[in-house]
């Protein structure tokens, strides 16, 4: 057997309590690893711990896997009925078993050797207050994000001199203002319901210097280019009359050069009160402007006007969790996303969900990670994080041609292995963003547009588009990913076109539970090497199976139910680069 293949711990994804009741069991090996059995039960079932009792537990085969590209990832559900677990594995390969425990393999002679002390894996309880719980109505969300000052200008009436034309083509700069705000917004709300829009993901909206907002000058004020809190209420109560929440942007790993506190460290130095609120270590250059290669002061990444907030002080930790607070009070958020969330304290993160949940327990509250994230995600820190591994992942496979449909498998089923079954539930999926490249702009395909967003849509978690996305909206990488808009175009025939397309598959988001379901298989049934194929299953046994041919050549499909959702698909030939999404 190969034994380096073989991994299990007790802690992380890999054993934790799914709710009060259910116990979740994942173990990985190698793929010589044929069968798998647990035997399990209560630690105490023979005895006290320590003494001669002889605990052997029952004995049940975990049937439940995934293909990773070099391991097997099995998982299984207990019921512990005194919420204790005591277990072990018993690994089959073709010509060997061998029994898995906390200090390693023996043989089947080893095993069974009277007197042996054998070191078995330990849930010690299922504490409630220890369990992983996450908002539920995440995932039944389909998200829309909105940077502001590009989405809507919808008081043209009081343009400063600052602020130029709406500009429905071309290029943008970070150096332009167009008078996108918040009025704006709530004048398209009405568009984005009948989108079939629940969520509204906004970027940055208190007063930075900027136009994206990431340079925050004051925590507690809407920014005046995007209108003022009465206007920010008067949005979030009309977006959740039409079942619409909010979500806005928590910029605290960094703050403006503006920020109160750091104009009075520029002025007093570490004579200042708010000395520790930042990151310095040269004192005598900390008026010195530009790049912050030479560390006299840590800033997010090199940038000088974004200094880096210390999150592992307390009075910062309370300052942003007054913010955070005030927020929820006064606006009624429903979540909160934190900019550069893998750099700000543990500690930080940990008080402040607590201090948010106690106010509002399903706030969600969300980290930009890009990588894999498991250290914030056990249950006293994010509730998710964006799925930027899934976006690279996906785009990687379009744009790799010799990348095969295992390898597909192998990338999708380890954004899901990463993480607890919580977490996943609630999965921030995108495929562009603020920060990259729009999705139109990879491949300039509608067909392998469509593709990606068909994934996006059935994939467990919760989806999000980028405004403009509905209309296949141009765009390269920031700051050209943030264009206006194009508002005076919107009802073209071709706009209308590629509405109604996003529109069906949010529909069918909403409408198949399926989408929405965490159990998902690929079977493999078509020859065609990169032809994907996935089949979604919900709590009730219905399934859907997806379809992405994402070679050259067109296959034939078996016959199936109802289509749900085609491109290139003629009732019997799927096109290349076709889409097919139907009940089997």
């Amino acid at each position: 057997m190969e034994f380096a293949g073989v991994y299990h711990r007790t802690s992380e994804q890999m054993s934790y309590p799914l709710d009060k009741d259910r116990l979740i069991i994942n173990l990985k090996t190698g793929y010589d690893v044929k069968q798998v059995f647990i035997h399990y039960g209560d630690p105490f079932e023979a005895g006290i711990l320590g003494g001669n009792e002889k605990w052997t537990g029952k004995r049940e085969e975990i049937v439940y896997k995934k293909r990773l590209s070099n391991q097997i990832w099995w998982t299984t559900t207990l019921t512990p009925i005194y919420k204790r677990c005591k277990y072990f594995f018993e690994l089959h390969t073709d010509d060997s078993v061998w029994y898995y425990f906390e200090d390693g393999f023996l043989t089947k002679e080893q095993f069974h050797m009277d007197g042996r002390m054998l070191q078995c894996f330990i849930m010690p309880w299922m504490n409630p207050s220890d369990i992983n719980v996450t908002p539920a109505w995440v995932n039944d969300t389909i998200w829309y994000q909105i940077f502001p000052d590009r989405f809507c200008n919808g008081t043209p009436e009081k343009n400063t001199e600052d602020i130029l034309p709406w500009r429905d083509h071309g290029s943008v700069t970070n150096y332009e203002k167009f008078g996108g705000n918040l009025e704006g917004i709530r004048s398209k709300l009405d568009y984005l319901q009948n989108l079939g829009i629940t969520g509204i993901y906004l970027n940055p909206i208190m007063e930075a210097g900027s136009n994206h907002k990431y340079d925050t000058t004051d925590y507690t004020k809407i920014d005046p280019s995007f209108g003022d809190s009465d206007t920010m209420k008067a949005l979030c109560k009309e977006a959740h009359n039409k079942g619409i929440r909010i979500m806005v942007d928590a910029v605290f790993n960094h703050c403006g050069r503006k920020f109160k506190p750091w104009l009075d460290v520029l002025e007093n130095g570490k004579s200042s009160k708010y000395a520790d609120w930042f990151m310095v270590e040269n004192w005598d250059d900390i008026a010195k402007r530009g790049d912050t290669r030479d560390k006299r002061y840590y800033t997010f990444a090199f940038t000088d006007g974004m200094p880096k907030l210390n999150t592992n002080n307390n009075e910062v930790i309370d300052y942003f969790c007054k913010i955070c607070e005030d927020w929820i009070r006064e606006f009624d958020i429903d979540g909160i996303r934190f900019d550069v969330g893998n750099e700000v304290s543990h500690r930080f993160l940990k008080k402040i969900r607590e201090h948010l949940k106690a106010i509002k327990p399903d706030i969600y509250l969300l980290g930009e990670i890009w990588h894999d994230a498991i250290q914030w995600l056990q249950g006293d820190e994010y509730d998710s994080v964006m799925n930027y591994p899934l976006l690279s992942g996906i785009h990687d496979f379009f744009l790799d041609k010799t990348m095969k449909k295992q390898e597909f498998e192998y990338m999708v089923n380890r954004c899901y292995t990463m993480y607890m079954q919580q977490s996943n539930n609630v999965l921030f999926n995108l495929l562009d963003s603020h920060d990259t490249e729009r999705l139109i702009n990879r491949f300039h395909d509608l067909d392998k547009f469509y593709q990606q967003l068909a994934i996006l849509f059935t994939l467990p978690g919760s989806p999000c588009i980028y405004y403009g996305t509905e209309i296949a909206m141009e765009g390269a990488h920031d700051p050209d990913c943030r264009r206006c808009m194009p508002w005076s175009e919107i009802d073209s025939s071709e706009n209308a076109e590629k509405i109604s397309t996003m529109r069906s598959l949010i529909m069918l988001r909403q409408n198949e539970k399926m989408c929405r379901s965490p159990y998902f298989h690929f079977p493999h049934n078509y020859d065609n090497e990169r032809c994907v194929e996935y089949i979604k299953i919900d709590e009730y046994g219905n399934r859907m199976e997806v379809l992405i041919n994402a070679s050259d050549e067109p296959i034939k499909v078996t016959s199936g139910k109802d289509v749900l959702f085609s491109r290139e698909f003629d009732g019997e030939t799927l096109g290349a680069n076709g889409t097919l999404i139907r009940r089997i």
